[in-house]
């Protein structure tokens, strides 16, 4: 179960850097909740984000913008994943990550924190279900 919960982990990040919005939104739940603070790097306010169509458009605007995604030279690190098991079709994840830019010419962390992740097993497979970000 840990193994692939941390799967699920670097595919959303892998995704958000590289793959399309269909196959990031194909690692949570059709209900998830995204949470965001105020971001102290880039001024964005605080956020709540729920559902597939609220997280795509809020990747869609990340994306038109240049902050990240394909083409962006951005990357996110995800590490320190502590995995708890919950019931069989629950878990907690708790990880440490870092988001650079400029991967090409000179990387630079833009952003650290912690994700608190609630996921959910549906059909047998790990998603997410809910994010928690923080900064710091």
């Amino acid at each position: 179960m840990s193994a692939r919960v941390n799967a699920l982990l670097a595919k959303l990040a892998l995704f958000a850097d590289t793959g399309t919005v269909e196959e990031y939104l194909s690692q949570s739940t059709a209900d998830a909740v995204w949470d965001f603070p105020a971001n102290p790097t880039s001024g964005a306010p605080a956020s709540l984000l729920t559902g597939h169509a609220e997280i795509a458009a809020s990747v869609g605007a990340r994306r038109a913008s240049g902050i990240q995604g394909p083409g962006t030279n951005s990357q996110h690190v995800i590490t320190n994943v502590a995995v708890d098991l919950i019931s069989a079709d629950t878990a907690r994840a708790r990880s440490s990550w870092m988001f650079l830019r400029q991967t090409l010419t000179a990387p630079a962390v833009s952003g650290a924190g912690h994700y608190d992740d609630e996921l959910r097993r549906v059909d047998g497979v790990w998603l997410l279900a809910r994010r928690t970000v923080s900064f710091g």
